[in-house]
Formats: C-alpha cells, sequence, structure tokens
C-alpha cells in the first residue's frame, strides 16, 4: 500500500464500498483516484466513464504530489 500526503488523502484514495468494490469511477463516494504505475493522482469524474482530472497538489494539505511517471 502506498503512503500518500496525508491521512486525509490516505482516506479517499482508500475508500471502499461494498456496491462497488471493484469500480471506483461507479462509486459517487470516492472523490480521488490514484494510479501507482504512473504515480498519478486524479478527482475521479462520474459520468458513468472512467474518466479523472489529473491534480498536482492535495486538496487537504496542499503538498505538492508528485510528478507522473507517464511518457
Amino acid at each position: 500500500m502506498t503512503n500518500h500526503c496525508c491521512e486525509a488523502m490516505n482516506r479517499h484514495v482508500n475508500v471502499r464500498c461494498d456496491q462497488h468494490e471493484d469500480d471506483p469511477f461507479g462509486c459517487p463516494d470516492a472523490l480521488v483516484g490514484f494510479s501507482a504505475k504512473f504515480q498519478e493522482y486524479g478527482l475521479i469524474v462520474h459520468d458513468g466513464g472512467a474518466s479523472s482530472i489529473t491534480i498536482d497538489f492535495c486538496p487537504w494539505c496542499g503538498q505538492r504530489l508528485p510528478e507522473s511517471q507517464r511518457d
């Protein structure tokens, strides 16, 4: 499990739901997604798809988030 910048980010990235166990994009309680592969954080867009808006700073503590590892 990845350690995130603050406890609030840990809670939001790791939110789990009985109704949407394998699909954070389908769960209205899931706000932030994290891609371990690319070290990217994003605000989940709840429009029925799997989109997110990449963020550079933590919405709760303001810390700069890691640079994306995506090419």
